[in-house]
C-alpha cells in the first residue's frame, strides 16, 4: 500500500460572497487573508499537487482538514471540483474537516454535504446512529480511522476536541478483531501531543484523554495537520512510542524551502506477518519549475521498531 498524506489547503473562492456572509467569525479569517494568508496559499499549487499525485502509483489519499478558508459554500464547491480531478475515487480518498471548515456551524453542514463520499465509513463499520465519526475504512492490510476534532469555537480561537463519544468509538475500533493485525492509521486535524496540543487557543482540549486511548489500544501511525509544519512527535503506546506526523500546507508558497507546500507518501508492506512502514517519499513544491519534486526517499527496511528517521524529526 502506498498512502499519501496532505493537509491545510485553504482553498479560497469568493465569487458571489455578500457582506452579510462575513458578519460572523468569518470576518477574522477575511482579515487574515488580506494581511497574510491570501498571498501564501495558492490554489494553483494544489492543482499541481493533484497532477503530481495522479502520476504516482498510489492506493489511498488522506487529507487532514482545512480544505477551505472561510467555510463558504463557494469554497466547498470549488474544493469538491478540485478533488474530483484525482484519479483515485472518493472511496480511496479520506477527508476530515479542519477548524477553518468549521468557522461557523454551517461550515460543518456544508462539509458533510459536499464531501459525504470522502468521509463515509465502509458499510460494515457504519455507526448505527448515522453519525459519520469516526470514519473507518479498511484497505487491504491497512485500517484507516479518521476523527473530527473541529467545530465552531469562539472568536480568535481554533482549538479542537475529540469528545467522549468518538474516544469510546476509537477505543472500540482499535480493539476490534476485524482490524487485528492490520496497520492502523489514526488521523485528526489538530496536534495530539506536546506544547502545540496543550495550547488553549489552538490545541486539542482532550489530548490527554485521546492519548490514554492510544496508550491502551495502540496504533501504528497518527497523522495530523493544523500547524503548517513538517515534523514528528511521539505518543505513548502499549508497547512503545507511536509516531504522530504533521505535514506542511498543501498550497503554501514561501521564500523558505522548509515552509513550502508538500505531501508525503508512506509505503506500507507486510514484513512477515506484520504490516509496517518500509519507506516514505516526500514531494515538495518547487517554485522554479512550478511542480512537485522528490525531496527525499527514505528506506526503512532496516529500521528498528519505534525509531524515527532523523530527516523527519522536528527541530
Amino acid at each position: 500500500m502506498r498512502i499519501a498524506h496532505f493537509s491545510d489547503l485553504h482553498l479560497l473562492a469568493t465569487d458571489g460572497v455578500r457582506l452579510l456572509d462575513l458578519v460572523n467569525k468569518r470576518w477574522i479569517g477575511a482579515l487574515n487573508l488580506l494581511a497574510n494568508r491570501g498571498r501564501h496559499h495558492q490554489p494553483e499549487i494544489f492543482e499541481a499537487m493533484i497532477e503530481d499525485i495522479n502520476q504516482q502509483d498510489l492506493d489511498h489519499l488522506i487529507c487532514t482538514g482545512d480544505i477551505t478558508n472561510l467555510a463558504l459554500e463557494q469554497e466547498f464547491r470549488y474544493a469538491q471540483e478540485l478533488f474530483a480531478r484525482f484519479k483515485l475515487g472518493a472511496d480511496q480518498i479520506s477527508v476530515i474537516p479542519g477548524n477553518h471548515d468549521a468557522y461557523v456551524q454551517k461550515g460543518i453542514e456544508l462539509f458533510q454535504g459536499y464531501f459525504d463520499s470522502y468521509h463515509r465509513s465502509d458499510e460494515e463499520f457504519a455507526w448505527p446512529d448515522g453519525d459519520p465519526w469516526p470514519l473507518v475504512r479498511v484497505r487491504e492490510h491497512v485500517a484507516i480511522v479518521g476523527l473530527s476534532t473541529s467545530f465552531q469555537t469562539p472568536w480568535f480561537t481554533a482549538y479542537g476536541e475529540v469528545g467522549h463519544k468518538q474516544r469510546e468509538r476509537l477505543r472500540a475500533i482499535l480493539s476490534d478483531e476485524r482490524v487485528a493485525g492490520k496497520f492502523r492509521i489514526v488521523f485528526v486535524h489538530h496536534p495530539v501531543v506536546g506544547r502545540r496540543a496543550e495550547n488553549r487557543i489552538r490545541g486539542l482540549k482532550d489530548w490527554e484523554r485521546f492519548g490514554a486511548v492510544i496508550r491502551e489500544c495502540g496504533a501504528e501511525l497518527i497523522l495530523h495537520g493544523h500547524e503548517h509544519r513538517d515534523y514528528t512527535s511521539h505518543v505513548d503506546g502499549p508497547t512503545g512510542q507511536i509516531e504522530a506526523r504533521c505535514i506542511q500546507s498543501g498550497s503554501y508558497e514561501a521564500d523558505r524551502p522548509n515552509r513550502r507546500a508538500r505531501y508525503r507518501i508512506y509505503n506500507i508492506s507486510q514484513v512477515g506477518d506484520i504490516p509496517q512502514i518500509v519507506g516514505e517519499d516526500l514531494r515538495v513544491w518547487d517554485p522554479t519549475t512550478l511542480a512537485f519534486k522528490p525531496e527525499q526517499s527514505l528506506d526503512f527496511s532496516r529500521r528498528q521498531p519505534g525509531s524515527t528517521p532523523v530527516a523527519a524529526v522536528a527541530p
